[in-house]
């Protein structure tokens, strides 16, 4: 299963490199989109949360690490719930083994 990294622009500028055992993040995000936070929140969970379920069907356990990337990204994401205008910016997607 091909594994990607993905680099996110937080709304105060720091920024953080995720992680998917599969490409399947590609299909709900995009490089250089501004999103906002909620949208941003959605398609996170969509694209892991699949990327996990693939990883279930091939190996017969559920990826753990996709989840807790998940689970980080939405600890990170309610330090700005309170500012509805805020966005997170997929900076670029690379392979895993870079």
């Amino acid at each position: 299963m091909p594994e990607m990294h993905f680099t996110l622009r937080w709304p105060d500028g720091e920024t953080m490199r995720c992680y998917s055992p599969s490409l399947v993040v590609q299909e709900h995000l995009c490089p250089g989109v501004p999103y906002p936070l909620d949208d941003f929140l959605a398609r996170s969970r969509t694209a892991l949360q699949t990327a996990s379920e693939r990883v279930q069907l091939r190996y017969g356990f559920p990826c753990s690490r996709a989840l807790s990337q998940l689970a980080e990204i939405e600890r990170r994401a309610k330090t700005f719930s309170n500012d509805p205008t805020c966005q997170v910016k997929v900076l670029s997607f690379e392979p895993a083994g870079s």
